[in-house]
């Protein structure tokens, strides 16, 4: 099983005796590994939809970390490649389940069980409201991902979103769009080059992350998902698929222009995230944000065109557990039970 840089590190700890509590987020493209003490942390790309790893993967945290306990949140159910979201649900409990002997699964409640039940589905975003309520009692909470955005009011520490994800999509309590896997041709239909708007191409040519990776926002290593033509993660290969999304090559096109539609693809981003923190902010009266994610830079960006406070999971806990913050929240809260 491949790992990243952070499972290497702490395969060297693990010999001794530790008794960790691990919470885990298994969604649709990615899975988030993350220990209550946040010493350990990982993030693998396991697309349910592609003949997937996550049982075998599982298995394998299972045996070389070896927990006392495991927190699980899932959203993985939605992948096209179960019917219905009990048999995404049932699934995913049944691999976790398999590999793990004492596991608790966080439901859209807050409540964790052994049961399978269709609250579980869609129930990362709970876990860290949960957690972050603790402290800040009164937010919206926003966590920008590889795929979507989770705007979460939280009231009296406690959340107060809607419970699934078609309740919050009709609710502005979640985005459907992200740092890396958004297909920029979701996002953008025009693009103003050389003073003139230049329509794009409906093609899958390139993703959000390639608009990043130009922008400098995010590292090669940060690319984690697969890339829309099976090349290479580098900055040469971003530019030559941005330069498709105007149907051109890099003979046609240079760096300049590549930056300028780069920037429109994260000034559109930004405005979504702003009309759905301004309709969640205007109905729970509230104007300060608590951000975490991969994208966390487009939520403060979104927070200072609101001109709302805005606190960083990344300064209080540290870069990488903001990535994986779902998985450190529910094995903090059930280390907490």
């Amino acid at each position: 099983m491949r790992m990243n840089t952070f499972s290497k590190v702490f395969l060297t700890t693990l010999t001794k005796p530790y008794l960790m509590i691990l919470g885990i987020d298994i969604g649709g493209a990615n899975t988030k590994v993350a220990s209550s003490d946040g010493k350990l942390i990982e993030l693998h790309y396991i697309p349910l939809w592609k003949n997937t790893k996550l049982p075998e993967l599982l298995l394998d945290i299972s045996a070389r970390l070896r927990p006392e306990k495991a927190g699980v949140v899932i959203t993985g159910e939605l992948a096209d490649c179960f019917p219905d979201k009990d048999s995404g649900i049932s699934y995913i409990i049944d691999a976790v389940n398999n590999a793990f002997s004492d596991a608790y699964f966080l439901d859209s409640s807050g409540i964790f069980t052994k049961e399978k039940k269709r609250e579980l589905a869609a129930a990362n975003w709970m876990a860290s409201a949960l957690l972050v309520g603790k402290e800040y009692t009164d937010c919206i909470f926003v966590d920008i991902g590889s795929t979507t955005t989770d705007i979460i009011p939280i009231r009296k520490g406690m959340p107060c979103a809607g419970r699934t994800d078609f309740n919050r999509l009709k609710n502005s309590e979640l985005v459907y769009t992200g740092v890396l896997r958004t297909n920029i041709a979701a996002i953008l239909d025009k693009v103003m080059l050389g003073g003139a708007a230049c329509r794009i191409s409906s093609e899958l040519f390139a993703i959000t992350a390639d608009a990043y990776m130009v922008l400098g926002m995010i590292q090669e290593d940060e690319y984690t998902c697969e890339t829309p033509d099976g090349a290479g993660k580098s900055l040469p290969d971003a530019r030559r698929r941005l330069a498709r999304v105007v149907c051109a090559d890099l003979s046609e096109i240079g760096d300049d222009e590549l930056v300028l539609i780069a920037q429109q693809v994260m000034e559109t981003q930004v405005r979504a995230v702003v009309g759905a923190l301004r309709e969640v902010a205007e109905r729970h009266s509230i104007r300060s944000i608590v951000a975490c994610g991969l994208g966390e830079f487009l939520a403060k960006k979104a927070a200072e065109e609101l001109g709302f406070d805005v606190v960083l999971i990344s300064e209080k806990y540290g870069k990488e557990i903001s990535k994986v913050f779902p998985a450190y929240a529910v094995a903090r809260l059930l280390s907490e039970c």
